[in-house]
C-alpha cells in the first residue's frame, strides 16, 4: 500500500491538473485610460481597477503577450482562464494610470506604439524615455505602424507593387525605430483601426508578424496568426458583466480561419459567411450570430458548415458577424467574430 500511495497521488495530482488547463485564452485591447479621452476608446481609471481587481480575485493569470501566443498557437496546455493585456496607440494615460496599477500586481502588458506620434514629442502620447522606463519593470512595445493611416486604401492609380512597398515601408519604419530606442521590437504587429483586407493580411505574414484585429473573440490552435482576435474595453463594452462573461469565452473550433476576405465588394451589402467547424462540446444548432447593429442575423448549420447572413443590409464602414453558443456543461461561451469593410456605393472610401 505504501509504494502504491504516491502512484496514486501522482494520477491524482495529473488529473487536476488537466482540470485546470486549457489550450486557449483571452486577449483584452485597451487605448485610454480616462475619464475625459472619447468614449468610444476609453475606459475610466476606476472601472480599469475594478476590471483587474476582479481577475485578482479570481485566479485568473495573466502573461505577457508573447508568451500567450507562442503558447496557444503551438497548442501547448495553458493555465485556465489565461488572459494578455494590449494597449494600442501608446498614449500617455497608460504611463499615469494603467501602468501603476499593473506594476504593483507584477503583471505585463503589451503597448502598440504608432511611432511618428510618439517622434512628434506631441501631447497625449508617451516619450521614448517613459517607455523605457517601463520596458525595465515588464512592459513590451510592439509595432502600430509608423504613420497610424489606413493600410488597406491605395491611393489614386497606386498599383499593387507600389501600394505594397509603401506599406511595408510603414511597418519598417516603426520596427527600426523600436529598435533603436527601446533595443528590441517583437514580431507582433497590431492593424490600425483593426482594418485589414485579403492582401494586407497576407504581406503582414510574408513579414514575419503575428496580426491582430479588433475583432472580438478568444485565441485558440486553429486561430488565423495573422489576425488574431482580442476582445475591445472601452465605452459600453467595459461594464462588468460583459468583462466577466468575456473573460470565460472560448474559441468556436472555425477550420479555415483566414480565407475570408473582409473587404467587401463595392456593391455586396449582404456577406453569406462561411464556416466550417470542428465538433465541441456544443450544440452547432444552438449557435446564435448577431450583426451590428441589427440583432441576430440569419443561421443554418449543415454537415459541418455554418452559413451566416444579416437581415438587412450592412451600414458603410466596419461592421461584425459575432456567433455564440454556450457550452454543454458550462456556463462559458464558445465564440467567434468575422469583421467586415464596406466602402461607398461608388467605391469611394467612407470618412472616419
Amino acid at each position: 500500500m505504501s509504494r502504491l500511495f504516491p502512484v496514486l497521488l501522482s494520477l491524482l495530482l495529473t488529473t487536476i491538473s488537466l482540470v485546470h488547463a486549457a489550450e486557449s485564452a483571452v486577449i483584452l485591447q485597451y487605448h485610454h485610460f480616462s475619464d475625459t479621452t472619447p468614449r468610444s476608446t476609453s475606459i475610466s481609471p476606476e472601472r480599469f481597477e475594478q476590471q483587474l481587481n476582479y481577475l485578482e480575485q479570481n485566479d485568473f493569470t495573466v502573461w505577457p503577450l508573447q508568451r500567450v501566443v507562442d503558447a496557444v498557437l503551438q497548442g501547448d496546455v495553458v493555465p485556465d482562464k489565461t488572459i494578455a493585456i494590449t494597449v494600442d496607440d501608446a498614449y500617455d494615460s497608460i504611463y499615469s494610470e494603467a501602468w501603476p496599477r499593473l506594476k504593483r500586481r507584477g503583471w505585463s502588458m503589451t503597448v502598440f506604439v504608432n511611432s511618428d506620434a510618439v517622434d512628434s514629442g506631441l501631447r497625449p502620447y508617451l516619450s521614448w524615455e517613459q517607455m523605457r522606463e517601463m520596458q525595465r519593470s515588464g512592459v513590451a512595445f510592439a509595432n502600430h505602424t509608423a504613420s497610424h493611416d489606413h493600410l488597406i486604401r491605395r491611393r489614386a492609380g497606386e498599383p499593387e507593387s507600389q501600394w505594397r512597398l509603401r506599406v511595408i515601408a510603414d511597418i519598417d519604419k516603426a520596427q527600426q525605430r523600436l529598435q533603436e530606442e527601446l533595443g528590441r521590437a517583437p514580431k507582433l504587429f497590431v492593424y490600425p483601426y483593426g482594418e485589414y483586407d485579403y492582401a494586407l493580411r497576407q504581406l503582414v505574414g510574408e513579414l514575419g508578424y503575428v496580426g491582430f484585429g479588433q475583432q472580438s473573440g478568444p485565441i485558440g490552435p486553429l486561430s488565423d496568426r495573422r489576425a488574431l482576435p482580442r476582445f475591445p474595453m472601452a465605452g459600453p463594452y467595459t461594464e462588468m458583466a460583459g468583462f466577466i462573461e468575456k473573460l470565460n469565452t472560448l474559441p468556436l473550433p472555425v477550420n479555415g480561419q483566414g480565407e475570408v476576405d473582409p473587404l467587401l465588394p463595392n456593391q455586396l451589402e449582404l456577406p453569406i459567411l462561411s464556416l466550417k467547424l470542428n465538433a465541441g462540446a456544443f450544440n452547432p444548432d444552438a449557435i446564435s450570430c448577431f450583426i451590428t447593429g441589427q440583432g441576430k442575423g440569419d443561421v443554418s448549420y449543415q454537415a459541418g458548415l455554418l452559413t451566416v447572413m444579416a437581415k438587412s443590409a450592412l451600414p458603410v464602414g466596419r461592421s461584425r458577424y459575432n456567433c455564440t453558443v454556450r457550452h454543454n456543461k458550462m456556463n462559458r461561451y464558445f465564440w467567434y467574430s468575422q469583421n467586415w469593410i464596406r466602402r461607398n456605393s461608388d467605391g469611394s472610401w467612407y470618412r472616419e
